[in-house]
């Protein structure tokens, strides 16, 4: 069988960095992914953004899914309801359905009442009666911060599963059995939606350190131990972090992944080696 794969994009910050990003993305497309996502500031603040970037993937790549990440909280389901009419009207299909983070200095009770959605799950549910969108939600290997418990969050995911998910996508990792056991325990809670690992590769490790606090991820001592001293030899921090991803990917596939999601950072190089070391698996 045929693996596959998918990118996430991120809105570029500045003029200067678009021609970059399209130049990554339209590499990467070449490849043939089964569907590519762009990301949804904090609170919507990429909003509009986001509608653009989706909207022309979406007229460049009528064989590709584009799909749009959509964070409720914060945001209010009028507003909400106009974005997502605004998505299907202009052919985005897919939708990247997450909670999102808090605005500083808010709390959760700021967004409680009839205005906001409260559960993930709910949002799904909403999401689909409002048009028939292809779905997928955040998974969390190593636990939601928000989370009470791991057990608490594959019920959430279950929940949100139940509410019409057609696939969760995991949050990024670098210890392969994280997934492995997360995977097992979602199923024996009854969780069949497919899961897919999401991978992150390292083009500059402080970066991801910066990217990993944002997205509250956890990056194991080991990793940092790779990576301690080599600030000033660039080829010597790329070629770690290629061997990694490449050694993350084949030991995925080898043990059935059959579809891997690549947080790109808007940079096609190593997720372009990745997916082609995956198509040689199945060549």
């Amino acid at each position: 069988m045929k693996s596959t794969f998918s990118f996430e994009y991120f809105p570029p910050k500045t003029p200067e960095s678009e021609g970059a990003f399209w130049e990554a993305s339209r590499e990467l497309a070449a490849l043939g992914p089964r569907y590519m996502t762009v990301t949804y500031g904090a609170g919507g603040s990429t909003r509009d953004k986001t509608l653009e970037i989706c909207t022309r993937m979406a007229a460049e790549n009528p064989s590709i899914p584009i799909a749009s990440h959509l964070t409720f909280l914060s945001t209010t389901k009028a507003d909400l309801e106009k974005y997502v009419d605004a998505l299907w009207q202009n052919g985005v299909r897919n939708i990247v359905a997450l909670r999102g983070d808090l605005p500083k200095g808010k709390t959760f009770d700021d967004y409680k009442g009839g205005d906001y959605f409260t559960y993930t799950s709910e949002f799904v549910s909403w999401l689909k009666a409002r048009h028939p969108f292809d779905i997928s939600v955040g998974a969390y290997p190593e636990k939601h911060p928000d989370a009470a418990s791991l057990d608490a969050d594959i019920e959430a995911l279950r929940l949100k599963c139940e509410a019409g998910a057609d696939r969760a996508i995991t949050q990024f990792f670098f210890n392969n059995d994280s997934y492995f056991d997360f995977v097992e325990r979602c199923s024996a809670k009854g969780i069949t939606t497919p899961i897919y690992p999401g991978l992150v590769p390292i083009y500059d490790f402080a970066g991801l350190q910066r990217f990993a606090k944002n997205c509250q991820a956890h990056l194991p001592d080991w990793l940092h131990g790779k990576f301690e001293g080599t600030q000033d030899k660039p080829a010597e921090a790329h070629k770690i972090a290629e061997d990694l991803l490449l050694k993350q990917v084949d030991d995925l596939t080898a043990n059935g992944v059959k579809h891997i999601h690549f947080y790109t950072l808007n940079k096609a190089g190593l997720t372009a080696k990745a997916c082609r070391s995956m198509a040689k698996v199945y060549a």
